[in-house]
């Protein structure tokens, strides 16, 4: 995103056609947050809180921008009645998150009076969803025990496999991924799930995290191959899947880049969505776009809105595979940028369902 220096939050706001932004401070417990309803018009803005150090404010404004701005297509691409928002809180998590944090921010979203619904995110947990019901109602991914849908990472990652799969389908000829050569760059809870998948499958598997523990471990356990940060993105595979944070799609990665597919959990992949989006076209790399792909959780979390019924979440989240393969069918048939087909199919159906509202 094009940062705007002259009304750097209206003009940011006006760039993607953003409803509200709210920023929240509180002095006692230390709380600095930003809440970003983008769109309402399929209904409540949906979307985690992520609790990042940001290096400056202008940083987080522009994370949280992008982020609800995606949660509002990937709803809409999902096919559920939902808007899109986000939050971010600034700040360590290991150093200031705690009760009284979590709580005076629930109460922020309280404010809002259900216009925006938060659920977890990067450094949040369904503990700490748990907290922050204390003081709203408008939480979702609660613990299992409270009648919620517990840790949406299982779904969110299984969303991911049968987009692979719908991937491999469309450049291979077929979905099987055994024997592909696959980096998972993040191994948290849905990369750890989504390696759980492609290893049953057989697929060859190059795993990358921060936390080299984690990296150990995963490698141990489903006998695959730690990959040197300096040198991943040398390898030869068939499938980049990040799984961690956004931008790893940019000018130095795709000049290095040996892979066929992209397809991976991380929000916001493409550093620069239109130059990049352009760019893995003409290389023939395939990519599955972000939003599309990792909706799996977003759609658990909407079940859980309305008595929550596990298997209805689950057969929704197959739906990606098709979903998937759509938007495959208008790149070709459009001659676009797969992003841009995601873009088309989720503007769209916002549009059409703004003129249902409308009428009487």
């Amino acid at each position: 995103m094009q940062i705007n220096h002259e009304h750097p939050v209206l003009g940011q706001m006006k760039l993607y056609d953003h409803e509200q932004v709210v920023f929240c401070n509180d002095n006692a417990t230390g709380l600095k947050a930003i809440i970003a309803v983008h769109n309402t018009v399929l209904g409540p803005a949906l979307g985690g809180t992520r609790m990042w150090n940001y290096s400056n404010e202008l940083e987080a404004l522009n994370d949280v921008l992008r982020l609800s701005r995606g949660m509002t297509y990937k709803s809409s691409v999902a096919g559920i009645n939902l808007g899109g928002g986000k939050a971010v809180i600034i700040g360590d998590a290991k150093k200031i998150k705690n009760e009284a944090l979590l709580r005076r921010f629930g109460k922020f979203i309280n404010s809002l009076g259900g216009k925006y619904i938060t659920a977890e995110d990067v450094s949040m947990n369904s503990r700490d969803m748990e907290i922050i019901n204390m003081e709203t109602k408008y939480v979702s991914g609660i613990p299992e025990a409270m009648g919620g849908s517990g840790d949406p990472s299982p779904f969110t990652a299984y969303g991911v496999y049968v987009a692979m799969k719908a991937s491999a389908n469309e450049k291979y000829g077929s979905d099987s991924l055994k024997g592909k050569k696959i980096l998972v760059q993040g191994l948290g809870n849905v990369g750890g799930h989504l390696v759980e998948h492609l290893s049953k499958e057989g697929a060859e598997l190059f795993l990358y995290d921060i936390n080299q523990e984690r990296v150990k471990e995963l490698v141990s356990k489903f006998k695959a191959t730690a990959a040197d940060p300096a040198t991943m993105f040398d390898l030869d595979i068939d499938i980049y899947s990040p799984c961690a944070l956004g931008a790893t799609v940019n000018d130095y990665t795709l000049e290095k880049l040996k892979c066929q597919i992209i397809c991976g959990a991380a929000n916001n992949q493409l550093e620069d969505e239109v130059k990049h989006g352009e760019t893995v076209m003409k290389k023939g790399i395939l990519y599955a776009p972000d939003y599309v792909v990792n909706s799996g959780g977003i759609i658990n979390v909407y079940y859980e809105l309305d008595k929550y019924n596990r298997d209805r979440a689950l057969n929704h989240t197959e739906k990606i595979y098709e979903t998937t393969r759509n938007i495959f069918q208008v790149s070709k048939s459009e001659n676009i940028p797969t992003y841009l087909a995601a873009n088309h199919l989720a503007e769209k159906r916002i549009q059409a369902i703004a003129g249902v509202k409308v009428k009487f």
